[in-house]
């Protein structure tokens, strides 16, 4: 059994009620996949690897619970874009993506994350185009060494997309669910790694086809069950679709009346959700995943340091937002305080106090994301029997000096960057080490040949011929089509929509 020891560190522990300790000089021995041992002066034994953490610290892996990770190629046109001209210009273009492409881009999700610290994803993977291209994702994403809940989603396909947009009729065909069930007997993947979840957003379908794939969905072993939620004026409320009694046709509303409702489901966003859905959302024990960097530009507030909603954190599209956890850590806590104080502003008034702790931001990355995705005793902290997903900061840099040693927690939170990370360690395995990503091994299913090994540099190369590749067939499609088809499909009043008056 290989081993590894920490050595000589700052560790960040987490105690019973959520505060998280910093323990200097401290020691963490990892055996195999696990967390052996946490204390001083510990050794291994002469095949034990030793990282010397002296002048570090040792933080719990980071869990992203909402991330598009095929996106790689689409990065640099969505900075300036909204909601229906993302869904445009970015989720659509799936349709442009071959199964090779897929794999690039998935492999590029993946080591980017992993270079900023994430070791545990939850992937809703809108990319089913084809049963090959779910293989090449799923291939990816093993040969990446990140840790995955991969939530296998049906899509709206296109059937054609030039100057008009054509879509398929069919949401549901037949080899949907066929590679649905493959992949679930086959489960898990990347040695125990990545497990299958399901991602769905079909609540449009009539009530016995959504029960029915619910039911067959779990009935499959699938654990997580993820779904896009959001309230404002031109989304996530559908009256034409479904007239419930209540009058409130949010997916937590629906899956309520539709007897679905279990501690499985992960909602993304949730932004403007009312007291009801909240209250629906919470007493299933249901997580929300916020990802501050898109709510902020596209969708409204983050729903985070609410006593209503139990939440965590997500990037969501890395081809527009950092990957990086701690980035949304702090603008889960720049939003938060913004609103706060803008709220006493209106009134001639100012806070006592500040809105957010830094140490709930930490937490929101860390045990929340575990327990949103129902590993709260497998990870999300660094103890002994979890599993050993670390990462290791450099406490001596420019950015880190100072705050480390006063206190290493808010150092991590406020003032790191992804070049301070030297060590990410996944399943007992280090993906990053001496601040470097690994190489990564291919597997089956791979654009390239298996077995091979393939450095940063290479994936690199590859990421760029892609896109260009897709950048051709994305010229050739007329976006504003793609704009009114959704208009239609959102039945969006465009009264609703506003000019920005400066």
């Amino acid at each position: 059994m290989s081993s590894i020891l920490l050595r000589n560190g700052t560790v960040l522990c987490h105690q019973p009620d959520d505060h998280v300790k910093a323990e200097a000089n401290t020691d963490v021995l990892i055996k195999g996949n696990r967390i052996a041992k946490i204390g001083k002066s510990l050794t291994g034994d002469g095949s034990t690897q030793v990282i010397d953490c002296s002048g570090k610290i040792v933080s719990p892996g980071f869990i992203d619970t909402h991330h598009h990770l095929w996106q790689t190629q689409l990065k640099g046109r969505h900075t300036d874009e909204q909601l229906l001209q993302y869904m445009a210009s970015g989720n659509m273009h799936s349709f442009n993506y071959t199964p090779d492409d897929i794999y690039w881009g998935e492999l590029g999700g993946c080591l980017e994350s992993l270079d900023a610290g994430t070791t545990t994803v939850v992937d809703h993977a809108h990319l089913t185009y084809s049963p090959q291209h779910v293989e090449k994702a799923i291939s990816a994403t093993e040969s990446s060494g990140i840790r995955s809940v991969f939530c296998y989603t049906p899509i709206i396909r296109a059937k054609s997309w030039t100057s008009e947009l054509a879509i398929e009729e069919d949401m549901m065909p037949a080899w949907l669910m066929e590679t649905f069930d493959k992949l679930a007997k086959a489960q898990p993947f990347g040695e125990g790694r990545i497990r299958l979840g399901f991602g769905f957003d079909f609540f449009f379908l009539p009530q016995e086809v959504v029960v029915g794939l619910f039911e067959k969905v779990r009935k499959a072993g699938v654990k997580l069950i993820t779904t896009h939620f959001t309230r404002n004026p031109i989304a996530g409320n559908l009256p034409n679709l479904h007239p419930l009694k209540s009058g409130n046709n949010s997916t937590p509303s629906i899956l309520e009346s539709y007897g679905l409702v279990q501690d499985d489901l992960l909602y993304s966003h949730a932004t403007g959700a009312t007291k009801e859905d909240c209250e629906l959302m919470t007493k299933s024990n249901s997580y929300v995943s916020t990802t501050p960097d898109t709510e902020g530009q596209m969708l409204g507030m983050p729903m985070t340091f609410r006593k209503d909603v139990l939440a965590s954190l997500g990037i969501d599209c890395h081809s527009n937002n950092p990957c990086s956890i701690v980035e949304q850590m702090r603008l889960a806590l720049f939003s938060a305080r913004l609103l706060s104080m803008a709220e006493l502003e209106k009134q001639a008034k100012f806070p006592k106090q500040i809105k957010g702790r830094t140490e709930e931001a930490f937490n929101l990355g860390t045990i929340n994301g575990a327990r949103a995705i129902k590993m709260g005793d497998q990870l999300g902290s660094i103890a002994e029997g979890k599993l050993a997903d670390i990462v290791v900061f450099n406490a001596t840099s420019p950015s880190m000096i100072g705050a480390a040693q006063h206190d290493p927690l808010v150092a991590v939170v406020r003032h790191s960057s992804v070049h301070d990370i030297s060590e990410v360690i996944v399943d007992g395995v280090v993906r990053k080490g001496g601040f470097c990503l690994k190489p990564v091994r291919t597997g089956s299913h791979a654009a390239v040949t298996e077995g091979q090994e393939l450095s940063w540099d290479v994936v690199s190369k590859n990421l760029i011929q892609s896109r260009e590749e897709i950048q051709k067939r994305v010229e050739k499609c007329n976006n504003e089509a793609a704009v009114g088809w959704m208009k239609s499909a959102w039945y969006i009043d465009e009264s609703k929509l506003v000019d920005i008056v400066d």
